[in-house]
C-alpha cells in the first residue's frame, strides 16, 4: 500500500472563503481549521486527551523553543515529536523565524542565518535555513516551514523590502534541504508587510520555487485589523488555488473570522491559551473575565453552547473560586474551554461554507460577540 501524498482538496467555496481537506502522512484534518500552540511539546495547562476532545486535527510546536530544551536530538532519539508529546495527528512546526523578530535584542542576523543568546543560559546557538530544516526533520513534523525573517511593524519601505528579499532566499535554501517524504509538506512563508507590491513579489518568489502550501507571515505583528484584512485582500488571489493557505499567528475570533472570508484555511495563535491562563474566556458573546466580582454568586455556565468540562461540570462561580484561589485547575479548565469555543467556530465557519451561507452566519456570530454577556432574561 502507497503512503499518502499531502495534498489539500476543496469541498465548498462561498465567495473567497474555502472548504476543504488537508489529506497528511499522519492523518486528515478538514479545513478551516484553528492549531493550538504547542511550543515547548506541550498546550499549555491541557493533556493531548484534553486537546483531542476540543476536535482539534492539528497542533504546532516550536523549532526555536524544542532546539534549546530537550534538544531535537532527543526527541528523534525517543522516536519523534509525535510520540514524545502524544499526539499522532498532523504537527507543523514554526521554523524558529519568528523569535528572529520576538528576540531581538538576543540575536545577531546576518545573510547566512542568525545566532541567537539563549533567553534560559545566555548560551549561543545558530540557525540557518538549513539547521531549522533539518531540526524540523528530527522532530518529524508533518509540516516543515521554511526560515524566514518577520519585521515588526510599523517599519520603512526599505526595510521592509531588504527582509522580504532575504526571506525569498532563505526560502530556496530551506527548500532544498527539505527531506520530501510522502505526506509530508514544506511551506513557504509570504512576506512583505503591508506593500502590495512586496507582497506580489513574494508570492512570485515562492511559487517559482514551489512548495506544498502557502503561509502568510508578517502581519498580526502591530498592525490594525483593518490593515491586516487589507494586506489579506490583495495577497490571497495570487497565491495558487489548489495548495492550503496559512496566517500565521492569528488570532482573535474576529481576526480568523474575516481571514477566512478572505480566503484562508489554517491558523494558530496563543490567544486561548494564554487567555486561559489569565481568567479570559471567549464564548459566543465575546469574553468574559473570570475573576470579576460579578460571576461570584453566578450558577451559570461560561457559555450554554459549550459542552467543554468547564461549562458542562462547573459553573462560573466555581471558575472564579479557582482563579481567585490561584488554584492551577483555573488554568487547565478555561484553557480547555477556550481551545472548544475555537474548534467550535471553526466548525460552525465551515458549516456555513458548505451549506453557502456564510455570509449571514459571519453577520450573526459578529452581532452576537457584540451583544455581550447573556441577560438573565435570555438567559432564562
Amino acid at each position: 500500500m502507497t503512503e499518502p501524498k499531502f495534498h489539500w482538496t476543496k469541498q465548498a467555496q462561498h465567495h473567497n472563503a474555502r472548504a476543504g481537506t488537508l489529506h497528511t502522512a499522519h492523518g486528515d484534518v478538514q479545513t478551516p481549521t484553528f492549531m493550538p500552540v504547542g511550543t515547548a511539546g506541550t498546550v499549555k495547562a491541557m493533556t493531548m486527551d484534553a486537546v483531542r476532545s476540543t476536535g482539534a486535527g492539528i497542533v504546532l510546536g516550536n523549532t526555536y523553543h524544542l532546539m534549546l530544551r530537550p534538544g531535537a536530538e532527543l526527541v528523534h532519539e525517543l522516536g519523534g515529536l509525535h510520540k514524545f508529546m502524544d499526539w499522532s495527528g498532523p504537527i507543523l512546526t514554526d521554523s524558529g523565524g519568528f523569535q528572529v523578530m520576538s528576540l531581538g535584542d538576543l540575536r545577531k542576523l546576518d545573510e547566512d542565518g542568525v545566532t541567537f543568546r539563549s533567553h534560559i543560559d545566555g548560551s549561543a546557538h545558530r540557525l540557518t535555513p538549513e539547521s531549522s530544516t533539518d531540526i524540523q526533520y528530527l522532530l518529524d513534523a508533518t509540516i516543515t516551514m521554511c526560515f524566514d525573517e518577520c519585521p515588526a511593524l510599523p517599519a520603512s519601505y526599505e526595510t521592509i523590502k531588504k527582509s522580504m528579499q532575504l526571506s525569498m532566499r532563505w526560502a530556496e535554501r530551506s527548500r532544498n534541504q527539505f527531506k520530501n517524504r510522502p505526506g509530508y509538506a514544506q511551506f513557504g512563508i509570504v512576506q512583505g508587510g503591508i506593500e502590495p507590491d512586496l507582497r506580489a513579489e513574494s508570492v512570485e518568489a515562492l511559487t517559482n520555487i514551489g512548495f506544498e502550501g502557502y503561509a502568510v507571515g508578517g502581519l498580526a505583528v502591530g498592525e490594525p485589523q483593518e490593515q491586516m484584512f487589507s494586506t489579506l485582500d490583495f495577497t490571497t488571489p495570487l497565491m495558487p488555488t489548489d495548495k492550503p493557505r496559512y496566517l500565521m499567528g492569528v488570532g482573535t475570533p474576529d481576526d480568523m473570522l474575516g481571514a477566512i472570508e478572505r480566503g484562508i484555511d489554517m491558523f494558530d495563535c496563543v490567544m486561548p491559551t494564554r487567555a486561559g491562563r489569565t481568567a479570559r474566556a471567549y464564548t459566543s458573546r465575546g469574553t468574559l473575565n473570570m475573576k470579576n466580582a460579578c460571576h461570584i454568586h453566578d450558577p451559570r455556565p461560561i457559555d450554554p453552547e459549550c459542552d467543554c468540562p468547564a461549562c458542562s461540570k462547573h459553573s462560573r462561580a466555581y471558575l472564579t473560586h479557582l482563579f481567585r484561589s490561584k488554584e492551577i485547575l483555573a488554568a487547565m479548565l478555561l484553557t480547555w474551554h477556550n481551545i472548544a469555543y475555537y474548534q467550535r467556530l471553526m466548525r460552525i465557519i465551515r458549516q456555513a461554507i458548505v451549506d453557502d451561507n456564510l455570509t449571514e452566519v459571519a453577520a450573526t456570530l459578529r452581532a452576537n460577540w457584540q451583544k455581550g454577556d447573556w441577560s438573565v432574561d435570555e438567559w432564562n
